[in-house]
């Protein structure tokens, strides 16, 4: 299961998985945007894939209860890649109460309501794969809401990680620098070329760049790595 699914990196993360011989669930708010990459990973995928889409807001109880059903009457699931996010930009002193809830409700509590109530339909030997970011190690100018919840996913994951090792289940934080999607189209133009400056590899991320690894987190291969994070940002996380 893929939440967000029809932003860059959810997207992404949806056809590696596919190509790689995954059937998959897909979640996002807009269900034309599902249809589509579903349609798209029918189409691309090299072989026949399963693909379901849920439309709606994860935020909700009510959502979410309709979600689990689905999942329990299919049997449950292997990998559980929660992607969906928002990335609101505002100084500290300027994050009304309301803003802040928004961003915490988005970006870690729906996260963990719903590993929550789908751990128990996680089979033997899965996978969950969280997204973090730069920002939650660093800290990130007019995003401190964005970066609270993001410093707070990596530590939920490794917390969980060790409750669900018992299962055989692996926890593991993917943490994106800037990476080329909608989300951080403002960013890049306000301070680009600073951050290529600062960028050992001297180039922004693509989604296929996040996608590859989530991919090797969800295999055999990563099968004694739990409870990690895995910074994919060019080496943007050691500049000074």
């Amino acid at each position: 299961m893929i939440t967000g699914a029809a932003g860059g990196i959810g997207h992404a993360c949806a056809r590696v998985l596919a190509v790689g011989g995954a059937d998959l669930l897909l979640t996002d708010l807009d269900q034309i945007r599902l249809d589509k990459l579903a349609g798209e990973i029918s189409a691309t995928a090299g072989r026949p894939v399963t693909v379901e889409t849920f439309s709606g807001d994860l935020t909700r109880p009510d959502t979410r209860a309709d979600l689990i059903a689905l999942v329990a009457e299919a049997g449950g699931i292997d990998l559980l890649i929660p992607a969906a996010g928002i990335y609101p930009e505002s100084p500290f002193q300027k994050i009304s109460d309301e803003d802040w809830e928004t961003v915490l409700s988005v970006n870690m509590t729906a996260v963990f309501t719903l590993t929550r109530d789908l751990s128990m339909h996680l089979r033997r030997g899965g996978a969950i794969v969280n997204f973090g970011s730069i920002a939650g190690a660093r800290g990130s100018r007019n995003h401190s809401h964005y970066a609270a919840t993001k410093g707070a996913i990596a530590a939920f994951t490794r917390s969980i990680a060790i409750e669900l090792a018992d299962r055989d289940i692996r926890a593991n934080t993917v943490a994106p620098g800037i990476i080329q999607t909608s989300m951080t189209n403002n960013l890049v133009a306000d301070v680009g070329d600073d951050l290529l400056k600062a960028t050992p590899l001297h180039r922004f991320g693509t989604p296929e760049d996040v996608a590859g690894i989530v991919a090797f987190l969800c295999t055999d291969t990563a099968g004694f790595i739990t409870g990690e994070t895995i910074h994919v940002n060019g080496g943007l996380h050691m500049a000074s």
